[in-house]
């Protein structure tokens, strides 16, 4: 049975699965019915953060641009343009084991592309959730369903893998930003062309 979170709630990943290393980041959405003319294409980001809650370069942010960190630890398993069809729409995969020393935490975000052109926002798009397996026994381990809380926003940090005393920690975050993907970059100290 998978733990699920409210907004805000932090959980234990790796003290109640001690021998947890590779899990897979799955995040899915529905986009409500309506038609703005345009397909609705979401993706799925991670940011990895020093203790300063920043990049330390722009390596460290892992999306359809940029599939793998060159540690092997996060792996973006691709960008699914429409969001069709039952279950993850996208998946990052996460080697605990392989994150460099540096890194004190990952940030996982959804932002809708071209949102502006396209006018669109999270005010369209219901079932977000995000869920973490594990890779080797396939078992769901956390669960967060992020409800319909978002009216204007383009980008939205779902929820964060944080170290804390040598143990990871899921903080289930759900907080809605506008400017899209280009603002999370900002948030995170990265540069954008």
């Amino acid at each position: 049975m998978p733990i699920n979170l409210t907004k805000g709630q932090k959980v234990d990943l790796t003290k109640g699965n001690p021998g947890l290393k590779k899990i897979m980041v799955g995040l899915g959405w529905d986009v409500n019915q309506y038609d703005s003319g345009a397909d609705f294409d979401l993706d799925a980001a991670a940011f990895m953060l020093g203790e300063n809650g920043k990049c330390p370069t722009e390596k460290e942010f892992i999306f359809y641009g940029t599939l793998e960190h060159t540690s092997g630890s996060v792996k973006h398993m691709g960008d699914n343009l429409t969001g069709e069809g039952e279950g993850d729409d996208e998946q990052i995969e996460v080697d605990l084991s392989k994150i460099p020393a540096n890194i004190a935490k990952i940030a996982f975000t959804v932002t809708i592309y071209d949102a502006d052109v396209r006018r669109q926002n999270f005010g369209q798009v219901s079932n977000a959730f995000i869920r973490i397996v594990d890779e080797v026994t396939g078992q769901e381990l956390i669960r967060y369903d992020l409800g319909e809380d978002f009216s204007i926003e383009t980008a939205v940090v779902v929820g964060e893998l944080y170290r804390n005393n040598g143990a990871w920690k899921f903080n289930a975050i759900g907080s809605g930003f506008q400017g899209g993907l280009a603002a999370l970059c900002a948030h995170y100290g990265i540069e954008v062309a």
